[in-house]
């Protein structure tokens, strides 16, 4: 059989999330040994995998169906998830949802990250097949190096005695940056580096004030970083601390764990039942609750979760997802 992978704008999502999905999709079928395309103008190949949901999307579903093809959405998208980003993001969710659930709606076939984003689409109305399945980590990536850590501790100038705590995303207040802070601020013993970018003119003003210069001074904001430096504090920080209020999976968080780095996340519905509370990680909802955690953590105080965390990541490898989905490839092709 042979796969066509498609991602619209690619450029656009290659730092996010659905960007980090594509780039293990393809490994996972390399992985297997699968057939599999990225060209658009291909015609020779057995299903389309689409993971995105824009006007080109639907004409690349339309385009398939017209030639009897299996498709196969990537459902990383929910009402949910979108709500509390970008400008004006509440006041057209409705319309999203409306949106992404005609293009679902399409496929023979739904995959979507967890059994928690799996229960959304159901709730949709959605009536084809839906299968829960993690995005996957890359484990290679995120083992232990010595040479990224020192690449990590010069570039932000860590000393021996600093105690470092690192977060990941978009400037999002679905992210938990509001909460990251002000966490920060009641522990300025640490530092604090939240990892990502977004346009700050795309986010709501309190949150571009946060970004810009409204926050502690032991926080920082060094952007989108990749490569050594980003899996250098994934190996080197003392917590990786993820206040995310709604999530499909949480790609970062598999980073986390694949790098045997004590997690603390808040115990929202995506993370569980993969995410297990003082096993594979810790669980907070207030900023108290954090506070404590995060203290606790970086001083040693709660028993370390990297053994369990790092099973977890491999549960979830490149190769145990590709495995998976050549079985859902051979499903949607006897449908």
């Amino acid at each position: 059989m042979k796969i066509l992978l498609y991602f619209e704008a690619e450029k656009m999502i290659k730092t996010s999330g659905i960007g980090r999905a594509m780039k293990h999709q393809i490994a996972a079928l390399e992985d297997q040994g699968i057939d599999y395309t990225t060209d658009h103008d291909c015609e020779d190949y057995d299903i389309l995998h689409i993971n995105t949901y824009g006007l080109n999307s639907n004409m690349m579903i339309q385009k398939a169906k017209r030639m009897n093809k299996k498709i196969i959405v990537h459902a990383h998208s929910t009402e949910e998830d979108f709500r509390n980003s970008f400008v004006l993001s509440n006041q057209i969710a409705p319309l999203f949802k409306k949106l992404i659930t005609t293009v679902y709606s399409l496929g023979d076939y739904i995959i979507t990250p967890t059994p928690y984003s799996k229960q959304i689409l159901e709730g949709y109305g959605l009536t084809q097949p839906i299968h829960a399945l993690s995005n996957g980590i890359d484990l290679e990536r995120f083992d232990y190096d010595e040479e990224k850590v020192k690449a990590f501790n010069k570039y932000f100038s860590i000393k021996e005695d600093d105690k470092v705590v690192i977060s990941v995303g978009l400037y999002f207040d679905r992210k938990g940056i509001v909460d990251f802070v002000e966490v920060a601020r009641r522990l300025p013993q640490y530092r604090f580096l939240w990892f990502g970018h977004t346009p700050v003119y795309s986010i709501p003003k309190n949150i571009r004030e946060i970004v810009s210069g409204d926050h502690p001074s032991n926080v920082y904001f060094p952007g989108y970083i990749k490569g050594p430096i980003i899996e250098g504090a994934f190996n080197a920080c003392d917590a990786f601390f993820f206040a995310s209020k709604e999530e499909t999976e949480g790609i970062v968080v598999l980073e986390a764990l694949a790098s045997r780095q004590n997690v603390i996340v808040r115990d929202i519905p995506a993370f569980s039942p993969w995410l297990v509370d003082k096993y594979n990680c810790y669980k907070g909802n207030t900023v108290e609750d954090f506070v404590s955690i995060v203290e606790n953590v970086v001083e040693h105080k709660l028993p370390s979760t990297t053994i369990q965390g790092r099973i977890t990541a491999q549960e979830r490898s490149i190769k145990e997802i590709g495995k998976e989905l050549v079985k859902i490839y051979e499903k949607v092709l006897e449908i």
